[in-house]
């Protein structure tokens, strides 16, 4: 499948699941701040597209848990609300499809949830259906 074709189908998931005009569902848009998601919406849009583009989606797999920076080793991913280099490492690694380069430019937690685009929806998507090319 195309990207264009994977936008368009995220972008149908993302008018039904939020109530949001289509032409508000732009790539850089941001499901929290831009398209006004909450977190009972992010369990939605994962369900809608599993049946849409026909995949599983694993329960943290799309969006990570609230936990992700805590860690059972001593490696510290988090001091004084920002995170590490290993927690941004670890970011990389649970987020493949998220753009954590930016992130890092400014490693506040808060700012986790500006990696929620519609963006990184599309390319989960694409790395799902076309494993072969990432």
């Amino acid at each position: 499948m195309e990207r264009q074709e994977i936008l368009d189908r995220v972008t149908d998931v993302l008018v039904d699941a939020l109530g949001v005009d289509e032409d508000e569902v732009i790539p850089e848009a941001t499901l929290i701040e831009k398209l006004g998601a909450e977190s009972i919406d992010f369990l939605d849009i994962r369900f809608r597209l599993e049946k849409v583009f026909h995949i599983r989606i694993g329960e943290h797999e799309l969006f990570p848990s609230e936990n992700l920076l805590e860690s059972s080793v001593d490696t510290k991913l988090e001091h004084e609300g920002i995170v590490t280099r290993s927690g941004i490492a670890k970011i990389r690694e649970s987020m493949p499809h998220a753009n954590v380069d930016k992130f890092a430019e400014n490693p506040e937690i808060e700012n986790i949830q500006h990696m929620f685009t519609v963006q990184m929806l599309v390319n989960f998507v694409d790395n799902k259906l076309n494993p072969e090319s990432t």
